[in-house]
């Protein structure tokens, strides 16, 4: 794209009268320019302030009395080819384009249950880390497209700002991710330690009171560096159209003391976070004495991602701040140079999700590993108690296992002995043989015993029917007895009475 070091008023060129000029071989009326305020610039152009059309080569329009133009071009239309600011732009559009899928299959990996969800460690905290990458993917990928149109068109306008915006929308973003894949790394030591001891890390310590203040200190930054950035008028970056546009409005605005604020404030967010991961070591991992042999710790145990991905957040910070005092670096100096702008500004932003892509697609699910470590607790208990492993098929043998713990007891008594029949015996009864005939109340037991009663009841009925036919024995003897009677004395009281 050409640089327009001079961009000035040029007067009317003469024409075949006072009331004409001729513009790109083209008759315009001066009186009705001058009507509509029309200005002749010397990058040729020809602008009102609404109205902008190009007067030069091919470009040749016509104005009506009215003010109407026609076959005019307006001087937002892309006109130059795509330089290296479109060219870097479409590869970083791809790339994080690219990102979004990986990212959600890591989001649908590492997101999912396959343990009960706890309060204390829920399941949309390790979820974060992959909505704030979707969320950067997102502004890189309109970053990188709107700088098509920065190279292209002839006069800066909207693309530059939407440029603009999104790249600095990345920093709050990025920040993020890196905040939330720290913060996780510890949640999830803890939660391993948990697992295996609940009462070694109580609530209610100074690690937890720590643990509770971080993310609030670490958000209030990450807010504030995007407050002081994002919500301003962008409007002068598109008055970069000369030297002294760029001096006097775009300059000021991209080096005011709002974008060094929000660049420092970043910076203490970047604090923050090396700050949360010195506390999970500290607390997770073995300790070391002395500061050496801290240091030294802190390399062994932090895991390589992240130090690689904070080291990476630093570079993007840096360059954020420096570009806030040295306008020749910005971002927002359309012709600054692509490499300062993708190379310290895009390039370190998409390493840092394409580690995180490739260790979320090589760590597994926490759930999973979570219970792969309770197994081999179990192992270790059963080797410590000499407790060997029943194969497969013991279960099918020793037993229903459809059974509740009482009925469990019951088949457990059963077996012994001196308990009532369980189903699984009456069953077993009834597919060895036929079962008998129960007797008729009107045969009595008939001898038989019943099948489906124990020995103390069957000895308990027995005794009962005894006692029971005893008494209506008796009875039948006391009513024979009263009827003989009853006969005699009615014999004796026919007969006549001798008197005496």
């Amino acid at each position: 794209m050409p640089i327009y070091n001079v961009r000035e008023l040029l007067a009317f060129p003469p024409g075949d009268n006072t009331t004409e000029t001729i513009i790109n071989n083209v008759h315009f009326n001066v009186t009705a320019l001058n009507l509509y305020n029309y200005t002749l610039y010397s990058n040729n152009t020809l602008s009102n302030g609404s109205n902008c059309w190009l007067t030069f080569d091919a470009f040749q329009p016509t104005m009506m009395a009215n003010g109407t133009f026609i076959n005019g071009t307006s001087c937002y239309d892309p006109y130059f080819g795509i330089s290296s600011r479109g060219g870097l732009g479409i590869l970083f559009a791809c790339l994080f384009g690219l990102s979004i899928m990986f990212t959600l299959i890591n989001l649908r990996k590492h997101g999912r249950l396959f343990l009960p969800n706890e309060k204390r460690f829920t399941a949309v905290g390790r979820r974060w880390q992959w909505y704030w990458m979707l969320f950067v993917a997102a502004c890189g990928m309109i970053s990188g497209i709107t700088g098509i149109d920065v190279d292209r068109d002839y006069v800066l306008s909207v693309p530059i700002v939407l440029q603009s915006f999104f790249s600095y929308l990345m920093i709050p973003g990025i920040l993020a991710t890196v905040w939330e894949a720290v913060r996780h790394w510890g949640s999830w030591q803890e939660r391993q330690i948990y697992d295996h001891d609940p009462f070694s890390l109580p609530q209610d310590d100074k690690r937890a009171s720590h643990e509770f203040y971080m993310p609030l200190v670490f958000y209030m930054f990450a807010w504030l560096n995007f407050f002081m950035i994002i919500p301003r008028s962008w409007t002068a970056l598109e008055y970069q159209r000369s030297l002294q546009q760029q001096n006097t409005l775009a300059k000021p605005s991209a080096t005011d003391s709002r974008f060094k604020a929000g660049g420092f404030l970043a910076f203490l967010a970047w604090c923050t976070i090396c700050y949360s991961l010195r506390h999970s070591i500290h607390y997770y991992k073995p300790r070391n004495r002395g500061q050496l042999n801290s240091f030294v710790g802190f390399l062994k145990y932090c895991p390589t991602k992240l130090l690689l991905t904070i080291t990476l957040l630093l570079v993007v910070i840096l360059y954020d701040i420096a570009s806030s005092f040295v306008w020749s670096v910005s971002p927002l100096k359309f012709d600054g140079g692509a490499g300062w702008m993708y190379g310290l500004g895009h390039a370190p932003i998409f390493l840092i999700i394409a580690i995180y892509e490739i260790w979320g697609y090589l760590d597994p699910n926490e759930d999973r590993a979570l219970l792969k470590q309770r197994a081999e607790r179990g192992r270790a208990i059963d080797a410590e108690l000499r407790l060997a492993k029943k194969p497969t098929w013991w279960s099918k043998m020793s037993g229903d296992r459809h059974l509740t713990n009482e009925q469990r007891l019951k088949e457990l008594a059963s077996e012994v002995g001196g308990g009532r029949a369980t189903a699984r015996n009456i069953t077993r009864a009834i597919e060895l043989g036929e079962m008998p005939p129960l007797p008729s109340p009107e045969q009595g037991n008939g001898g038989g015993e019943d099948p489906f009663r124990d020995d103390g009841e069957a000895q308990l009925l027995g005794e009962r029917r005894q006692h029971a036919r005893a008494e209506s024995v008796a009875d039948s003897d006391d009513s024979s007895g009263r009827a003989r009677s009853e006969r005699t004395l009615s014999v004796v009281a026919s007969q006549p009475q001798q008197v005496r």
